[in-house]
C-alpha cells in the first residue's frame, strides 16, 4: 500500500509518523536522571493518538528505538527495553479500549525475551481493531529495512526485469500500511535520522521546539494546521 497510494486530496491526512525527540533534555531541565525523561515521554502516547484520531488520522507511527540506539550506554539502553515492557503494561488496556491497532516495525530478533513477549502480546490483544493503527518502530532502522527488503527479494527469485518499487514495497515492514503524509520531528532537531527513508519520499515534515514528553493535544492541533496550510504536488505542477 505504499508508494503509489497516495491520496489525490492535497490536505488529506492518513498518516503521521513522529521521531520522538527531547527526553533526556527534559529530564537535564527538570533535574532528573536520564531514564525518567524516557519514562516521561510515555505518558503521553495516549492522548497523542487520540488525538490525531480525533482528527481522522487512521495510521500513527512512533519512532521507539532506532538501530542506531545501541551505541548508547548498556545501562540506558537497558532502560529502554525495560521502558518498553513497563509502557506496554500501563497503556495497552487504554489504547485497546481506544480502537488501537498495535503492530511493531523493525527486527526483533536480537531483542530480549521479555521485550519480544510484550511486543507479542500487544499485537496479540489489540490485532480486531480498526479506529487507529500505532506502529511502534523499534529496532527498527531504514537503509535496514531496505536491505532486508532486496534480500526478500533475492530469496525470492525475483527476475531483474520484474523489481519494480511495488515488488520492493511489499517487503518492507511497511507493506500494510500507506506512506506518512507528515512526518513531525520534535525538540528542535531536523533531519531523519535514518527513519521511514523509502516511505518518506513525498512526506511533508513538521519540526517543532517542544520536547516529546510536553508534546500534547494542543501541538498536534498545532502541526495539523501547518500542514493544512501547505500544498502537495507530488512532482505535478500546480493547478
Amino acid at each position: 500500500m505504499t508508494g503509489t497510494s497516495v491520496s489525490n486530496t492535497s490536505h488529506a491526512l492518513n498518516h503521521v509518523a513522529i521521531i520522538m525527540d527531547g527526553n533526556g533534555r527534559w529530564a537535564d531541565s527538570h533535574g532528573l536522571i536520564r531514564s525518567e525523561g524516557h519514562r516521561q515521554g510515555t505518558k503521553n502516547l495516549r492522548e497523542v493518538v487520540k488525538a490525531f484520531a480525533d482528527e481522522g488520522v487512521s495510521f500513527v507511527t512512533l519512532y521507539a528505538f532506532s538501530k542506531e540506539n545501541w551505541q548508547r550506554p548498556r545501562n540506558e539502553v537497558q532502560n529502554l527495553f525495560d521502558l518498553l515492557v513497563e509502557s506496554v503494561a500501563q497503556n495497552l488496556e487504554g489504547l485497546h479500549q481506544d480502537g488501537v491497532c498495535i503492530q511493531h516495525l523493525g527486527d526483533k530478533n536480537n531483542l530480549p525475551y521479555e521485550v519480544r513477549e510484550a511486543i507479542g502480546h500487544s499485537e496479540k490483544i489489540t490485532q480486531g481493531n480498526y479506529h487507529v493503527t500505532l506502529s511502534v518502530a523499534f529496532n527498527y532502522g531504514g537503509r535496514a529495512e531496505i536491505i532486508e527488503a532486496v534480500k526478500k527479494i533475492v530469496k525470492d527469485s525475483i527476475a531483474f526485469s520484474d523489481i519494480t518499487e511495488r515488488v520492493i514495497e511489499d517487503r518492507l515492514y511497511t507493506s500494510a500500511i500507506p506512506d506518512p503524509d507528515l512526518i513531525i520531528r520534535t525538540a528542535g532537531e531536523k533531519r531523519l535520522s535514518n527513519f521511514l527513508i523509502w516511505q518518506s519520499a513525498y512526506s511533508e515534515y513538521y519540526f517543532t521546539d517542544v520536547l516529546w514528553p510536553d508534546f500534547g493535544k494542543a501541538d498536534v492541533q498545532k502541526a495539523i494546521r501547518e500542514y493544512k496550510n501547505r500544498k502537495r504536488k507530488f512532482g505535478a505542477l500546480e493547478s
